[in-house]
C-alpha cells in the first residue's frame, strides 16, 4: 500500500472515531436528561443558597445521587435513585451558629419498561423512603417516612419533557418531631445539541400540607458530556431562582448550581 493511501486510510479511520464518539455522547446526554434511562450515572450536584431563614444565612448542599438500573425482566427494570445530601449552614437554624454533617437520605424505586408505549411515553412507577440520616436535628427532620414516587416524559428527537413526582408521609421516629406530608413535584425539560450540550430547565416545588407552605426553586443549567481518557463525565452549572418560598427557613432570591456526573454506560 502506497504511503498516501496510508495516510487517506488513518484519516478516515480517524474521522469515523471522532464522529462515532460524539454520537456516543449526544446519546449519553440524552439519557441523562432521562431519570430512569438504563444507565449507571453518580451525580455531584452542588447548591448555594443564600438568604435562607430570618436571619438571612447561607446554605451549600452537596447532593451524592447514584442512580443504578436493576434488570428485573427482559421487558422491565427497576431503577435506584439515592439522595445523599452533605450540607454546611451559618446563621440559618440561629444566628451565630453553624452546622455541617450529612442530611437525611431519600431513596425512591422505580418500575420501568425497558420500551416506550406506542405513543413514546417513558414512566416509572414505585416507592420513596425518607431515612432520618441526619447527623444534626437541624438537617434532619428526625423521621422516617415512604410514599409513592412516579416519573413521565417524552424524548422526541433533541427535546425531553416530563415530570417527576412523589409524597412521603412520616410513619414514624421522634415524638417532638413536627408531622411529614409533602409533595414533590418537578417538571422538566431540556434540549441537547450535536455537541452533546444539554440545556435544562426545571423547577423542584415542593408543598409541605402540615404548615401549607410552598417552596419552588427554578433552576436554568449548561451541561456538556465529554471524557477524561475512557471515563465519560457530564459538567455543567446555572442558576436557581426562589419564586416562593413561604417556609420559616426557606431561601429566597439567586442561588449557584454546579454538577459533575459520573458515567457508565455498558459496554
Amino acid at each position: 500500500m502506497k504511503t498516501n493511501q496510508i495516510y487517506h486510510s488513518l484519516f478516515f479511520t480517524l474521522l469515523y472515531s471522532v464522529h462515532a464518539l460524539a454520537d456516543d455522547n449526544v446519546s449519553l446526554a440524552n439519557k441523562l436528561n432521562n431519570p430512569i434511562a438504563n444507565l449507571i450515572s453518580v451525580p455531584f450536584q452542588f447548591d448555594v443558597d443564600d438568604q435562607v431563614g430570618p436571619s438571612n444565612g447561607i446554605k451549600s448542599t452537596l447532593n451524592v445521587q447514584p442512580v443504578i438500573p436493576i434488570p428485573l425482566s427482559d421487558d422491565a427494570l427497576v431503577i435506584s435513585r439515592t439522595i445523599i445530601p452533605f450540607s454546611y449552614q451559618n446563621d440559618v437554624a440561629q444566628k451565630g451558629q453553624s452546622q455541617f454533617g450529612m442530611g437525611d437520605i431519600t431513596q425512591s424505586f422505580f418500575y420501568s419498561p425497558k420500551d416506550p408505549t406506542k405513543n413514546g411515553l417513558i414512566w416509572g412507577v414505585g416507592p420513596v423512603l425518607l431515612l432520618p440520616t441526619g447527623m444534626d436535628s437541624a438537617l434532619s427532620a428526625r423521621k422516617w417516612g415512604a410514599g409513592p414516587t412516579a416519573v413521565f416524559l417524552k424524548q422526541t428527537g433533541s427535546w425531553t419533557y416530563g415530570a417527576l413526582l412523589n409524597h412521603i408521609w412520616d410513619y414514624a421516629g421522634k415524638k417532638d418531631g413536627k408531622h411529614i406530608s409533602n409533595s414533590f413535584i418537578q417538571p422538566f425539560v431540556s434540549w441537547t445539541s450535536s455537541q452533546a450540550v444539554s440545556v435544562i430547565v426545571n423547577t423542584e416545588s415542593t408543598y409541605d400540607w402540615t404548615e401549607n407552605e410552598w417552596s419552588i426553586p427554578m433552576n436554568l443549567m449548561l451541561a456538556k458530556v465529554t471524557r477524561i481518557g475512557n471515563q465519560a463525565i457530564q459538567v455543567g452549572g446555572g442558576f436557581r431562582y426562589w419564586a416562593k418560598s413561604t417556609a420559616e427557613n426557606g431561601p429566597e432570591g439567586l442561588g449557584l448550581r454546579l454538577k459533575i456526573t459520573l458515567l457508565f454506560p455498558e459496554k
